[in-house]
């Protein structure tokens, strides 16, 4: 892989600490910062799109989403998205064709010391350049296809369906 495309929806991954009621933001993509860090030896670019919680991603938005994977020139996508929609978006993406696309984000902000934000960027740069064309989900250290996979929001993971 020479290329990354970056498309950032927003979610807690991007999540700052606005003030004192502990009310939260959604800030600039921390993930070319992360990766400008990381010193990764390949191109990327990082196209903002969204800047939302994904319980507040619409059908409007997951086509905005498509569209904008659709036009990309290179083969491989990371979308940074918000983990209480991400499987929603990750199958209305299945019918993309000629792409490997893996939509990962964060259960803590990036900015926060242990989030686990860095760990999984790098499952997903790690599984965007290895897995075939499809797309997948990169949490919590494995690589989910999105039938298969569901967000328990109780333990704050992911998690295989049962009999998927």
């Amino acid at each position: 892989m020479q290329h990354l495309t970056i498309v950032t929806t927003g979610g807690t991954i991007d999540k700052i600490y606005f003030d004192d009621k502990s009310d939260y933001k959604i800030g600039a993509p921390q993930i070319g910062e992360i990766l400008g860090q990381l010193g990764v030896a390949f191109q990327f670019d990082v196209i903002p799109i969204l800047r939302k919680d994904s319980l507040h991603i619409n059908a409007e938005d997951r086509a905005l989403i498509r569209s904008t994977i659709d036009a990309q020139p290179h083969r491989h996508v990371l979308v940074t998205h918000g983990t209480d929609t991400m499987v929603e978006t990750a199958r209305e993406l299945a019918a993309i064709k000629n792409k490997v696309i893996v939509l990962t984000g964060a259960l803590n902000p990036a900015r926060f010391q242990g989030s686990d934000a860095v760990f999984n960027i790098g499952c997903a740069v790690a599984a965007v350049q290895t897995l075939p064309d499809g797309v997948y989900i990169a949490m919590n250290g494995r690589v989910w296809n999105p039938a298969q996979v569901r967000k328990n929001r109780d333990a704050n993971r992911f998690e295989e369906v049962a009999g998927g």
